[in-house]
């Protein structure tokens, strides 16, 4: 169920999506009230929509826009702020779609495109977590799990279970989609640092410790590993980074 919008609470999934609808301006086709309590309260394809289904939904969208307000240690290229959740997955699935061709093997676009626009989902509850902060990191899994327990459920079950199965794949890291994903969510911050000056290495984190991190691009995007070697090269010699 919807609440919250417009500060009133609303019961009943028709009620909530048909008000939601007013205020957003979106027209829905209710279709007939007494074949709407066919089934158990299902609304069959014929007769329109089924409104449990589409109020889940958008209970989900509506959750997923605090993604926006999760912000990350990297800055804009501009260095005007720091990336957020939502900019960063949308970041990741162009570099994903642009840089196809350098995968290792065939891979499936739609897939990786779907894992990395929902990999980070779960910082909504768990908060972004430091990649060189190893106090932070010891409970991250911990944290995330339970995150992916409570908002994947926000869905219809079928979706919700797609996605939770995406997520996992992406989390677990070793099909040939799953590694391509990872090696995009890898080599964004790197360009990133590069561009502005290391700002989230600070100098203070080591070359061998970024070259680890970068592990996944050789898996998932081999081709790929010599401009990370040489965007870690050229910052050490700036002294960005600690040997």
């Amino acid at each position: 169920m919807i609440s919250g919008i417009g500060g009133e609470k609303r019961e009943g999934a028709e009620e909530n999506i048909v008000k939601y609808s007013k205020k957003a301006n979106i027209k829905i086709t209710r279709g007939d009230k007494d074949m709407a309590k066919e089934a158990g309260g299902q609304i069959t394809k014929e007769s329109g929509l089924d409104m449990e289904r589409l109020n889940k939904q958008i209970e989900f969208i509506v959750e997923i826009d605090k993604l926006k307000h999760i912000l990350r240690q990297t800055l804009l290229i501009d260095k005007s702020r720091r990336e957020n959740d939502a900019e960063h997955s949308w970041h990741l699935a162009m570099m994903a779609m642009i840089l196809k061709e350098y995968a290792a093997g065939d891979i499936d676009l739609e897939r990786v495109m779907k894992m990395v626009l929902i990999h980070d989902i779960v910082e909504i509850d768990a908060g972004d977590t430091f990649a060189y902060d190893e106090d932070a990191n010891a409970d991250k899994e911990e944290r995330e799990l339970e995150a992916a327990e409570r908002i994947f459920s926000l869905l219809p079950e079928d979706q919700g279970n797609e996605i939770r199965a995406l997520w996992d794949e992406f989390e677990e890291g070793e099909t040939a989609d799953a590694l391509f994903a990872a090696s995009m969510d890898r080599l964004q911050p790197l360009i990133h640092n590069h561009f502005t000056s290391g700002h989230t290495w600070a100098g203070a984190i080591r070359k061998d410790q970024v070259i680890a991190r970068m592990s996944k691009v050789k898996k998932g995007a081999p081709a790929l590993w010599q401009i990370v070697q040489k965007i870690v090269d050229e910052n050490v010699e700036k002294g960005l980074l600690k040997v």
